[in-house]
């Protein structure tokens, strides 16, 4: 494998990262979100964004590169209100210091190379540097794989579930949580 790094993103970043994001859903996704959703993603508007989302904050967004390519990318900051508060409402003691990883994708092509576990660690690192002590995330209760890797990690679901409309179909997701401090599992 060539060397593989991961670097903080650039705002001349934007147009690969909406690429891969793209190509990772259509890819990844196909059983779980309606056909013509996925064929409706607009490339230039999520570049759009994510050229905004490198310029403006409030996020911080890692790539994954191999050699000279940009292979994967994770985006994460400072969780919302909503994004914390258990099921039931109430915030969680440690609120003001989770952090939400809204954005962990590693195109199929490069899968399987440590470019998630890469990701994730040096995110981990940067937020838990900043004050941040757990991380969450949503997850597709569907997507074996995405559980799989969070779970290697040390992350589990903590009984937050929310379902989210999917171009006309429920979309089931799992809030995940762990420490900021890795301790990934081999199987």
């Amino acid at each position: 494998m060539a060397d593989a790094e991961v670097r903080e993103a650039v705002p001349s970043d934007a147009a690969e990262i909406a690429r891969i994001q793209l190509t990772t859903w259509r890819t990844a996704y196909t059983e779980l979100l309606p056909a013509e959703v996925l064929n409706g993603l607009d490339s230039a508007a999520a570049e759009q964004e994510w050229q905004q989302a490198l310029t403006e904050g409030p996020a911080t967004v890692l790539v994954a590169t191999e050699g000279s390519w940009v292979v994967g990318f994770c985006a994460a900051g400072p969780a919302p209100e909503p994004e914390v508060a258990a099921a039931n409402g109430s915030m969680p003691p440690d609120a003001s210091t989770v952090v939400l990883v809204s954005a962990l994708l590693v195109e199929p092509r490069w899968g399987r190379r440590g470019h998630g576990g890469r990701l994730l660690g040096a995110m981990a690192q940067r937020l838990a540097a900043t004050g941040a002590t757990r991380g969450i995330t949503w997850v597709p209760e569907a997507d074996t794989a995405s559980m799989a890797f969070f779970g290697s990690a040390g992350w589990a679901p903590d009984g937050t579930v929310r379902t989210l409309d999917a171009g006309g179909r429920p979309l089931r997701e799992l809030r995940l949580s762990g420490s900021l401090e890795l301790q990934f599992k081999t199987s």
